[in-house]
């Protein structure tokens, strides 16, 4: 839908405007286009305490209910109460490997809609479209899905057995898309949208409410020319809105290392371009190994993506293989024999450092060379490949030599075809004064899902720090990377936006002295522990 196609008068205030359109943003749209959920009379849920607390007010939805009070008393693998609340909800058990119905029955009560606008880069879906069609994902595939469609349901009408209970990444971003014409959001969702600022603007003498401007650029295809191509152009659009909630995600900046070198022709930061350079027959194995430096999932699956193709690797990670922090630590071997067999590598096949010369000065490096004849031996359960843990790049050069140094100071040079750099990525928040950095735990550091993700009120989502009331953040944003998890930011959200209105807020803004009282009463220096999670939204 293009944005000037839908009838917003100028002047007029959206009650809210969701800036991402991935599982997040869907899931706060399906809820806030009246979608709503309610104790089943029959059901029943396996924690006693939970059901009794909701059998309290069986009427009353869960976007009318006490969430802190239904919070109370639960655990789960989140640190967002609410997240761990829906979660069990939707999902009672299911880390333990069962499969109870949920207790919740949704219905669909237009009365209770909240008009909204999502504005996405791409179709419904968000990053999903930009992975890898055929490897598959981290979560089970019912972890998935949104609530109201079975992911297993829908890819059976597909004809396509769900392998080890886990989808691939186009199987999973076909399922949103479709989710989004399957429950009638589409009429809500602006496409192609690039947002530029997010300001807050104060009231005027006319009387209008102060709000929040969201302006930015819509893509849109122009008349088809002679030639059958078609003109596009980059239209400009100006909203306000009572509400703006930041739904993102974190896959847009990748991570770097800031070493020197690093950027060199040779040196990429993202998955895809190994695959583009494997398509383009660059690699193979006779090449000089590839470099992947990371220890997380993306660098496993360069790791495989270069096995497979029989060319060398060279694998450099900061942390020891046995270190419980590292993520293939924390995977059960039945259902990720991939990544188990690419923690096998990493342990099995170590780089062994030659010892430094009697004579080398303590104030010096010692140095050491690899090659590929000192991989692993063909002999070996991997060959072709050789782990550097508990090391650091110091510098790439533009030999295509690769400076590492171990944690005890000794540097080893590695002659590589091409180095990946996959250490995590960084969200785009450059519409946001100061790229979002004072919404953050941490405000003097960039907003980062693992170590200063936005802090917001954990009960309803709100941005504690944010320049006036209405500013929400959600999924990885606020460190939750698990599509399983980002569901209960919805509910959170949508839940505070129906009781403003059932108080009679005018299009969900917040009273002032709701939002100065929570100003006043947040702690100085309150330090928040984000877990590290699995990237999977």
């Amino acid at each position: 839908m293009e944005i000037h196609d839908k009838e917003i008068l100028p002047g007029e205030i959206l009650p809210v405007v969701i800036i991402g359109n991935g599982p997040s943003g869907i899931c706060l749209s399906y809820l806030l286009s009246g979608y709503t959920p309610y104790l089943s009379p029959d059901a029943s849920h396996p924690n006693p305490l939970l059901h009794s607390k909701l059998r309290e007010q069986p009427d009353l939805s869960l976007l009318e209910q006490d969430l802190e009070y239904l919070c109370e008393g639960l655990e789960g693998r989140s640190s967002n109460p609410v997240a761990v609340l829906f979660d069990s909800l939707l999902l009672p058990d299911s880390d333990f490997g069962l499969d109870h119905a949920s207790p919740l029955a949704w219905r669909y009560e237009p009365e209770r809609a909240t008009p909204h606008l999502v504005l996405g880069k791409g179709p419904p879906g968000g990053a999903w479209h930009a992975m890898e069609g055929s490897m598959l994902t981290l979560s089970l595939a019912n972890w998935m899905e949104l609530p109201g469609l079975k992911l297993k349901d829908w890819m059976r009408d597909k004809r396509r057995n769900v392998r080890n209970d886990r989808a691939t990444p186009a199987e999973i971003a076909s399922y949103y898309q479709h989710y989004v014409s399957q429950m009638s959001l589409g009429q809500s969702f602006a496409c192609g949208t690039t947002v530029t600022t997010v300001t807050r603007q104060p009231g005027n003498q006319e009387g209008s409410p102060p709000c929040w401007r969201v302006t930015g650029l819509q893509h849109r295809e122009g008349e088809e020319l002679g030639d059958g191509s078609s003109a596009s152009e980059e239209v400009p659009f100006s909203l306000l809105a009572h509400n703006v909630v930041l739904a993102t995600g974190t896959h847009d900046i990748p991570a770097r290392l800031g070493v020197e070198g690093e950027s060199l022709p040779f040196v990429c930061h993202s998955f895809w371009e190994l695959e583009a350079a494997i398509s383009r027959g660059e690699l193979d194995q006779s090449s000089d190994p590839v470099l992947v430096v990371g220890a997380g999932l993306t660098a496993a699956d360069a790791v495989l993506a270069a096995h497979h193709l029989n060319t060398p690797v060279y694998h450099a990670f900061r942390r020891s293989v046995t270190d419980p922090g590292l993520i293939f630590n924390q995977l059960p071997k039945l259902l990720y024999p991939e990544y188990h067999k690419v923690h096998q590598m990493m342990t099995q096949q170590q780089h062994r450092s030659s010892p430094a010369p009697q004579n080398q000065a303590q104030n010096h490096h010692h140095y050491s060379s690899s090659s590929p004849s000192s991989l692993s031996p063909s002999s070996s359960s991997y060959p072709g490949y050789l782990s550097f843990p508990r090391h650091r790049v110091v510098a790439f050069r533009s030999d295509r030599k690769c400076v590492l140094e171990s944690d005890s100071g000794q540097r080893t040079v590695v002659q590589v075809s091409m180095a990946l750099v996959l250490i995590g990525a960084h969200p785009n928040l450059s519409f946001l004064p100061n790229n979002g950095r004072p919404l953050g735990a941490n405000p003097d550091e960039p907003i980062s899902c693992r170590r200063n993700p936005i802090e917001v009120d954990p009960f309803t989502y709100e941005a504690v720090s944010a320049d006036g009331p209405g500013l929400y953040a959600m999924g990885p944003l606020v460190g939750e990377n698990f599509v399983r998890f980002l569901k209960g930011g919805a509910l959170a959200i949508a839940s505070d936006l129906a009781n403003r209105l059932r108080a009679g807020g005018r299009g969900g803004d917040l009273s002032a002295d709701r939002w100065g009282d929570r100003q006043v009463n947040r702690p100085v220096n309150r330090q928040t522990e984000t877990e590290v999670r699995i990237l999977d939204s």
